[in-house]
């Protein structure tokens, strides 16, 4: 589980119950690489659990869902850490990457101050 494999493969790991946060670690730790991921669960309140643990583990993550054959344009696509930028192809994201965003704040009651009354003890 510490390789980038690309192919139909299926990775299947058996793991005791009582060690799931030691799996879900595992998951986390080993491997360099995170393309795709994904997790299959009925409990919300697992769902919620291990997309949390694992948020590190894949550029693109499913729940429920297949993880392979995502639609360019439809579902954004890009790995992270070893396995990319995480530019998520077919995105608006991606554009980001290739601009240089700038934030711009006019105020129409100029500053009378230079301290700020928010910050004063009461």
């Amino acid at each position: 589980m510490e390789e980038e494999i690309f192919a139909p493969v299926v990775t299947i790991y058996v793991y005791d119950d009582a060690k799931l946060e030691e799996t879900l670690g595992l998951l986390d730790g080993t491997s360099p690489y995170a393309l795709t991921g994904a997790i299959f669960a009925r409990d919300r309140y697992v769902i919620n659990q291990l997309t949390e643990a694992l948020a590190n583990t894949a550029g693109n993550f499913y729940i429920n869902d297949k993880c392979t054959g995502a639609v360019v344009g439809h579902q954004p696509f890009g790995g992270s850490r070893a396995s990319g930028t995480n530019d998520k192809a077919g995105s608006f994201l991606n554009l980001i990457r290739w601009t240089s965003p700038r934030t711009i704040k006019e105020s129409f009651t100029p500053p009378t101050d230079l301290k700020f009354p928010f910050l004063e003890a009461e």
